[in-house]
């Protein structure tokens, strides 16, 4: 029986729909989608190593024979333990909370072992992957061996048989990319590749066959930034705006401190391109506290005093906020009428603002996603701002851009700093100015590392900088305490910390709280009336507390390093030393500890991205499908830089001599078929 790539998954020999449900958790709906589901690893059977040449430390496999097997019972579940070896030694493997394996081994079986070494009593693994090598006889036909990602209720020999069928029964398999391409880097065809990475007989296959596939993904990523690019430079509308007057020049002058080099030249790109009537999209990219907000504003005061209007969207209504409060004062001085919109707002005080907004009765509008719902209209909005944009999707951020009647100028910001290859090939639509220099008059940050059972220590040596007049935030995971993590949450920490420092001095903030209640924690922080300000995660981006110094964070682990680097730029912003104090929970793995040492050791953000991307990978750093497009399965943005830039080049390349891809028609029946959600969400479909 043949099948196209485009068949049901179900239809392969062996699968039908329950296997099918199965795989469609791991994201595998069709045969395509099953053959691009790549092994995770690879073993190489060519060269067996025996069990007494093990070293601790390091990954290896090993065939072995079982010798014995035993169950203890513990609190957290059933531990199985397998004593396996060969005539050169023993080595245990063990399983926690795996009920399913208890009984299952049987002394005298050949036992496949792969895993990290470690040791106690005598080398072992812990939670290894294995395979019965007697009930799969096929493992000895070919020197390599296949690891696929797995889902619960399906096997690794499920997944490699179904992928064997797919590719002896296949037909119609097009090539996807063009002859050109392929001459160029002398890749193999696209079966070619295939078979290399699922059926190799020798590890040079698997990396040709991955080298070809690793540049694929990337090129169709690629096309799908051009296709947004383009789309965006043909778009209609666009005005130009009055980039020098009276209130720009009124707003720099009354600024109580001078700006950056890096500032004033992000205002120089930001107004050349708000002087030509072509609608400017850009993204201002800056490390923590580099002064990203004053070069935003100057931008919505070239609307204003063009007689038009801007608008600031935040993801919180902490730093919608943050950013109406803080900068009104200034604003005010301008003549620039500004007004906020949340959701909290009670219901006439709402609408009255709506429609003050509709009117053009106000200049500079900041607030949530409530600017985007339906019945909020603009008078003449000409500009747009985004900030922490990656905490919005692509379709939040068109629903605000379409509020304008001509297409509005739109400037995202972020402050998560990404490696320039990855900036430009994520946002490869956008132009993009960065500042990298901290505005002068701040004082040194440094960061340290204290273990929990240290806390009470930490605590009051807290409430002594607390006496001298500093102010402080406390930093929990959580909000209440869980049964399911053994995590200290804000509410138990603000109990703990009764004892060191009067509850009169402190507040507790989250984000279940009601918005005027953390409006006014917030209002009382800033004005000194209490020094300590026990919170969540909700007070990671935006907060300006200059006289703040202190920032302790409880279990840092659970924290990307780039939103520890957040955290941490809520400090530091005026002319007093401020510190950073880390509360490490005892049993913190070697890997974890070494990361957040990383942290300690620099301020450097770019660099700190960068390890958190490699960690972490792009999706959760950059909110990849908050941006529309796809995650990476088979590229890797950090190894892979230079396939990247090529891989960039050439799609870039081929939509500027055609944007339609009218010559390439398979490259654009491929990125239909493979990417229509992204295309759709893009505004390019």
């Amino acid at each position: 029986m043949s099948i196209r790539p485009d068949t049901s998954v179900q239809y392969l020999k062996g699968i039908g729909p329950k296997r099918a449900a199965r795989l469609a958790k791991l994201g595998i709906r069709t045969v395509e989608d099953l053959l691009f589901h790549l092994p995770v690893r690879y073993i190489d059977r060519s060269n067996p190593q025996p069990v007494s040449a093990v070293k601790i430390g390091e990954e290896t496999t090993l065939i072995t024979r079982v010798q014995g097997t035993n169950v203890r019972r513990t609190r957290k579940g059933p531990l199985v333990q397998v004593l396996a070896g060969d005539s050169s030694g023993q080595i245990t493997a063990v399983w926690f909370n795996r009920p399913d394996l208890q009984g299952t081994f049987k002394p005298g079986e050949t036992l496949l072992l792969s895993g990290q070494v470690t040791f106690y009593n005598q080398p072992q693994m812990v939670n290894p992957f294995f395979e019965r090598l007697d009930e799969n006889p096929d493992f000895f036909k070919s020197p390599i061996f296949a690891v696929y990602p797995l889902t619960e209720g399906l096997g690794t020999w499920e997944v490699r048989r179904a992928v064997a069928r797919a590719l002896d029964d296949l037909e119609g398999m097009t090539e996807t990319l063009p002859r050109h391409i392929l001459d160029k880097y002398e890749f193999p065809d696209i079966l070619a590749a295939l078979r290399a990475v699922h059926r190799p007989q020798r590890m040079t296959d698997v990396n040709r066959g991955l080298s070809r596939l690793r540049y694929e993904e990337l090129f169709f990523f690629e096309i799908l930034v051009g296709f947004r690019r383009n789309a965006l430079e043909y778009a209609a509308g666009g005005q130009a705006l009055e980039v020098e007057g009276s209130l720009t020049e009124g707003f720099l002058s009354n600024l109580p401190f001078q700006l950056t080099g890096d500032q004033k030249k992000a205002i120089e790109e930001i107004t050349a391109d708000l002087s030509v009537p072509r609608p400017m999209h850009r993204l201002l990219q800056g490390d923590v506290g580099s002064g990203k907000t004053v070069v935003a504003l100057h931008a919505m005061l070239c609307a204003v005093q063009s007689g038009r209007q801007a608008a600031m969207m935040a993801p919180t209504e902490i730093l919608a906020e943050q950013h109406f409060a803080g900068w009104q004062g200034i604003l005010a001085e301008t003549g620039a009428r500004a007004l906020l919109l949340t959701g909290s707002l009670k219901g006439r005080e709402k609408e009255e603002n709506r429609k003050r907004i509709a009117k053009g009765a106000v200049d500079m509008i900041f607030g949530t996603h409530a600017l985007i719902e339906e019945n909020v209209e603009f008078g003449d909005l000409a500009l747009v701002v985004v900030d922490e944009q990656h905490r919005f999707g692509v379709l939040q951020r068109a629903a605000l851009s379409a509020k304008g009647e001509v297409t509005p100028h739109v400037l995202v910001m972020s402050a998560t700093p990404i490696p320039r290859t990855i900036t430009l090939s994520y946002y490869g639509d956008l132009d993009v100015s960065v500042i990298k220099e901290k505005p002068a008059g701040r004082a040194e940050r440094t960061t340290k590392l204290a273990y929990d059972s240290r806390s009470a220590g930490v605590y009051r040596w807290l409430a002594e900088r607390i006496e001298r007049g500093e102010r402080a935030y406390v930093v929990c995971p959580l909000i209440e305490e869980s049964e399911k993590l053994e995590v200290s949450s804000a509410k138990e920490t603000f109990e703990e910390l009764k004892t060191f420092i009067k509850p009169s001095r402190m507040a507790l903030i989250h984000g279940r709280m009601k918005a005027d209640q953390r409006s006014l924690a917030m209002q009382r922080f800033r004005s000194g009336e209490i020094q300590v300000l026990v919170s969540t995660t909700v007070i990671e981006v935006g907060v300006d507390v200059p006289q703040a110094t202190i920032m302790i964070i409880r279990h840092p682990e659970r924290f990307g390093l780039a939103q520890l680097h957040q955290l941490r730029g809520r400090i530091g912003r005026g002319p007093r030393p401020s510190r950073c104090v880390l509360l490490l929970p005892s049993g913190l793995s070697p890997q974890a500890r070494e990361r957040l040492k990383v942290f300690a050791a620099t301020e450097d953000g770019f660099k700190l991205a960068e390890e958190d991307l490699r960690v972490r990978g792009p999706g959760q750093i950059m909110g990849t499908r908050q941006h529309g497009l796809p995650d990476l399965r088979i590229a890797d943005l950090l190894r892979d830089r230079n396939t990247l830039e090529a891989a960039r080049d050439d799609a870039f390349s081929i939509l500027s001599e055609d944007p339609r891809l009218s010559g390439y028609p398979r490259i654009a029946t491929t990125v239909r078929r493979r990417h229509s959600e992204s295309l759709r969400m893009l505004g390019v479909a």
